[in-house]
Order: C-alpha cells, then structure tokens, then sequence
C-alpha cells in the first residue's frame, strides 16, 4: 500500500504525504494544533505535495484575511516547512524573529539586480527551499496577475504549484507541478484550468479571466 493510502485511510483531513525532500516544520504538539484546528472548521485537503526540495508555490484565490491564517494553519498540520518574501525593512525589524521563524525571508527592493535575482541567490544557496507567494498581491480584484513566481522559479530553475483555497468545497487544494519551461502563457493556460470553479472567500473579488500578465489585453 501506498504511503498516502495509508495516511489518508480514515483521516477526515485527507492528509497529504510528505516525503523526504520536503523540509519539515514544528512538531508533534502544532501538527497536533493544526490538525485540531481544520477539522473544527471543517477543512480538509485535496492532492498530493510532489517530492520535491525546491519548488514556488502559488495560493489564490486571496480575497479574504483570513486566508494567510488558514494557510498557516494548513502548514502547521502538514509540518511543511514553506517560506515567504518580506520587505527588509519589515523582516528585519523588531518582530524579526518571530517572522524569521514564520518562514519570512528578507528581500531588498531596492537592489540593483532584483527581487528575481535575489530570490533565486535564496534557491542556490539552500538543499531544500520551498517558497510561498500570492500573485494577486492584494485581497481586491485585480486586473493581472503578478508574474514574480513565474520569473523566480523560471530564474531558479525550479517547478510551480498550484494550491488552491475553496471555500465553496472548503478544500485546500494542490495541484501537479508545472514547469515554468513551458512559457508564460502555457503556465497561465494550466493555471487557469486548475483554479476554474474554485470559489474564493468573496467570489466577486477573483475571475479567472485576470490570470494574465500585466501586458495582456482584454479581448
């Protein structure tokens, strides 16, 4: 039997497998908070990590605050261990530690050779980094999508995935890696089918027609 067989077998949570490329996080006692937690509200997950040590993922739709909370929670019961990007002057301000811990990583906007070339300095120097955006950057509805995560992980040479936060199914959702060799649009093209009919927090704030990159055009 299949490790996730045997893990998701009975498991309300439908519980992802980890292998052991995947940097780990916490401990029995947040697995045990986190866990606790997704069933109260009645969350569970859908699809399996890759077993991979490097990897951009991507969490939309991103219309609510209580998003980031859930999605640390998730991280918490899975025990992944996934980093964000933080201006400098916030990471390394008075909370610094606990967003170090938080998994925040210093970028510098500021800097000459970028916050592509400095993330992808942050894949090199590292056996296993697993890196968290949200390209709405915002809970309004946008007009484009911020393509950052695709020219990072294009840069470092490292997959997509997509994960999902369904509020109508009340599912986080993860989705099979793409390769950002593919290009842009077919990156978007898959993206777009992965996040068709999942339903945000507030559905009037996301529309799949705004996965495009700012130089797109409405047809």
């Amino acid at each position: 039997m299949h490790p996730t067989e045997q893990l998701s077998k009975g498991d309300p949570l439908n519980s992802p497998f980890l292998g052991d490329a995947i940097p780990r996080w916490g401990n029995r006692v947040s697995r045990w908070v986190g866990r606790g937690i997704l069933r109260l509200v009645g969350w569970r997950f859908e699809g399996q990590v890759p077993n991979l040590p490097k990897m951009v993922l991507i969490g939309a739709p991103h219309t609510s605050n209580w998003d980031f909370p859930l999605a640390m929670v998730a991280l918490f019961a899975v025990q992944a261990r996934v980093y964000w990007l933080g201006k400098h002057t916030f990471v390394s301000g008075p909370l610094k530690p606990l967003l170090l811990w938080m998994g925040g990583v210093s970028v510098d906007r500021r800097a000459a050779h970028g916050v592509v070339a400095q993330t992808a300095v942050q894949f090199q120097q590292r056996d296993q980094f697993l890196l968290g955006l949200s390209p709405e950057g915002t809970r309004k509805l946008v007009p484009h999508w911020k393509m950052g995560f695709f020219y990072i992980a294009k840069e470092a040479g490292v997959p997509i995935i997509p994960v999902s936060l369904d509020y109508g199914r009340k599912t986080i959702g993860i989705g099979a890696p793409i390769e950002p060799e593919i290009g842009e649009t077919a990156v978007l093209a898959q993206l777009k089918t992965f996040y068709d009919g999942v339903e945000a927090k507030y559905p009037t704030q996301f529309s799949l027609e705004n996965i495009r990159p700012r130089s797109s055009k409405n047809k």
